[in-house]
């Protein structure tokens, strides 16, 4: 989402860097850049001019740190201020009240409400350990309390059945009497998507919160309409007594201006940025994190979490203990790993936050894609149980049918062994390391030459 703005506000702020003191002169030129990258970017234009302004000032009337140089000094006051203009911290959901915590999900059609309420309740579910029950009270698309009722058998939450034929209201009012009676920390309310300006669907949303109270009112909003996201926002903070934001799409070809936008036009935070169509794909919003990745520095915080939480530890474990007890590292092994980078969203949102990446060649990042990655798969699922354990029995015929089986060349399978002996003979070196070993060396495992079918 942000790769355009990264790349335009690293080429501007390159050139400040280097001069050796900051004058009204090469600020304002370098303002000048950074102004036309945010426009570009489809912030709303009142956000621009006070980002401008304020970097303007803290520039001219900073004290230079004798540790930073004075581009460096400049980078500084325009992360500060990102951080500013996106809400300063991460807010989270505010749970403290007598369970059930009423969360209700609100937003226009097609932002991506019910797949939000379902990753919303996976995370708390599985990050907090909350009992949740989930209902939707959108009687007006069809197959939406479906759609949802599916959802939550797929992240092991529990879902409150209702019907077309009844009314939004008494449906919530329902769902809430038993979550209450069967002692549910929290209850996610599904509405039917509506536009700002439609009043009798505004209506009905108002009279559903004075009956069920949420504490968690939470508007979906789609990363792709740009500046527009901040301006429905905007008119549906007018409507309804929201808490925060869950900006959807953001692994899109978003160009960054929702989220840059969205605090300053309502004055309220995003809580949450969904990052993918999996069911897990959604995280906390983190201001200074995002900051970080616009200017090129990565995200490393987020992705030591995303390790932490979505890497199968018993695989690793097992994978440790056996690699330390045999010393040997097999395409089984291997394959493992793929799984496990497959679970974490894959090469391409690793790169995202991994310092620098942004800046590497595009014949560079080509290679570290997930393409890639089920290209190797594909060769290995061709191969026997036999072969996998013993890779060096695989000669002239066997790479033939492996090639056959997995859709691409003799020479492709060539090349994926060889690269594969070397990652063998690197393990061998190794007596632990797992997964955050693996991710640090896959690149490896990716010639200049390979994988461009």
């Amino acid at each position: 989402m942000f790769e355009n703005l990264t790349n335009s506000f690293s080429t501007t702020l390159r050139k400040i860097v280097g001069h050796r003191r900051l004058t009204e002169e090469n600020i304002k030129n370098t303002l000048t850049q950074v102004r036309s990258a945010l426009l570009e970017a489809d912030v709303a234009l009142p956000v621009v001019r006070t980002f401008i302004d304020n970097v303007k000032v803290r520039a001219l009337n900073h004290i230079v740190n004798h540790n930073f140089t004075p581009g460096q000094e400049f980078i500084k006051i325009v992360k500060k201020e990102l951080i500013l203009a996106m809400g300063e911290k991460n807010y989270t959901l505010d749970l403290k009240t007598t369970p059930p915590a009423v969360i209700l999900i609100a937003g226009q059609q097609g932002a991506g409400k019910t797949t939000s309420v379902g990753k919303l309740g996976k995370f708390l579910h599985d990050k907090y350990h909350k009992k949740i029950l989930a209902v939707s009270i959108d009687i007006y698309r069809p197959a939406a309390i479906k759609q949802l009722e599916i959802l939550t058998e797929q992240v092991s939450i529990d879902f409150y059945p209702s019907y077309q034929n009844q009314e939004p209201v008494k449906i919530a009012k329902d769902a809430l009497h038993c979550a209450r009676i069967k002692f549910y920390d929290i209850l996610l309310v599904d509405t039917a998507g509506r536009l700002h300006s439609n009043n009798l669907m505004m209506r009905e949303l108002n009279e559903v919160c004075l009956a069920i109270a949420p504490i968690e009112t939470l508007l979906v909003v789609d990363a792709m309409t740009g500046q527009d996201a901040a301006k429905i926002a905007k008119e549906f903070n007018a409507a309804l007594p929201l808490t925060g934001i869950i900006l959807t799409k953001v692994d899109s070809d978003a160009r960054g201006g929702a989220a840059l936008s969205i605090r300053h036009m309502t004055g309220k935070p995003i809580k949450f940025i969904g990052t993918g169509e999996k069911i897990d794909t959604i995280e906390p919003f983190y201001p200074d994190r995002i900051a970080s990745r616009i200017l090129g520095m990565g995200d490393m915080l987020s992705l030591i979490e995303e390790i932490e939480n979505k890497i199968d530890h018993k695989t690793v474990k097992k994978l440790s203990h056996s690699f330390k007890k045999n010393h040997t590292f097999n395409l089984n092994d291997f394959l493992e790993q793929l799984k496990q980078l497959r679970n974490m969203g894959g090469m391409v949102n690793l790169i995202d936050k991994i310092p620098g990446m942004l800046s590497l060649p595009d014949t560079v990042k080509s290679q570290l894609n997930d393409q890639s990655m089920q290209r190797m798969e594909a060769i290995i699922h061709s191969m026997t149980h036999m072969e996998r354990d013993h890779p060096e029995v695989i000669k002239g015929s066997r790479k033939r049918r492996i090639a056959l089986g997995s859709g691409l060349s003799v020479q492709d399978v060539n090349q994926f062994l060889k690269q594969f002996h070397d990652m063998q003979a690197m393990m061998k070196k190794v007596k632990h390391g797992g997964a955050t070993y693996m991710i640090r060396k896959i690149q490896e495992m990716m010639p200049s030459n390979f994988y461009k079918h």
